[in-house]
C-alpha cells in the first residue's frame, strides 16, 4: 500500500477513515491490526479486499494494482488470490456447512471441490458437521466453517476480520 486513503460519506459530512497509509507485507508474513473499536481496521481489510474503493493511493496485491482492476476482473481477481473471513460469517444459511466451503472452489472451477472442502473442515475440526445449516451451528462453529471457506482455495492473501472472536481456545484449528 502507497499513500491509501479512503473517505466515506456521513451525515454530518466526508469521514476519512484512513489518512495516507503505506505499508509491505511480504509473501508469507503475519500481519495483525489492533486498534479500538471504529479505528479503520474494517476498512483498511475492505479496501485491501478490493470490497471499498480507495479514495487515494494504491494497492498491489500479488503484484496487481487492483484499483485498476473493474469490477468484474476484481471479482476474478479475488476468487484467485484472496480469501476473506468476515467478522459476521457471511455464511449462506441454506447451504450446508460442506457446501459454503465448496462455493468458492465451484467458482474457481476446481474439479476436487467436495474433497477439499471436506479435508478443511476436517482441518478446523468439523468433519461430524458437513451436513449441518449455518443456523444449526454455534456461533464459533459457524465462524471455523467461515475460516475453512477462506483457507481451502489457498489465496495469495488471507484477509480476516476477528477470526477467532466466536472461538474457544480448546477448539483447534490446524492448517
Amino acid at each position: 500500500m502507497r499513500g491509501l486513503g479512503l473517505t466515506l460519506p456521513g451525515p454530518a459530512g466526508p469521514v476519512n477513515i484512513l489518512a495516507d497509509l503505506s505499508f509491505d507485507v511480504a509473501a508469507g508474513e503475519a500481519v495483525a491490526v489492533v486498534g479500538p473499536s471504529g479505528s479503520g481496521k474494517a476498512g483498511l481489510l475492505m479496501v485491501l479486499a478490493g470490497l471499498e474503493q480507495l479514495t487515494r493511493g494504491s494497492v498491489r496485491v500479488a503484484g496487481t494494482d487492483i484499483a485498476s482492476l473493474d469490477k468484474d476482473g476484481l471479482a476474478r481477481f479475488r476468487r484467485r488470490h484472496i480469501g476473506i473471513v468476515f467478522h459476521d460469517f457471511h455464511l449462506i444459511s441454506g447451504m450446508t456447512a460442506l457446501e459454503n466451503v465448496m462455493v468458492p472452489l465451484e467458482l474457481a472451477g476446481r474439479r476436487d471441490a467436495e474433497p477439499l472442502a471436506r479435508t478443511t473442515l476436517a482441518a478446523v475440526g468439523l468433519s461430524h458437521r458437513l451436513a449441518h445449516l449455518p443456523p444449526s451451528l454455534s456461533g464459533g462453529e459457524q465462524q471455523r466453517v467461515a475460516i475453512a471457506r477462506a483457507l481451502a482455495p489457498r489465496p495469495s492473501l488471507l484477509l480476516a476480520d476477528e477470526p477467532t472472536g466466536n472461538l474457544d481456545r480448546a477448539t483447534p484449528v490446524r492448517r
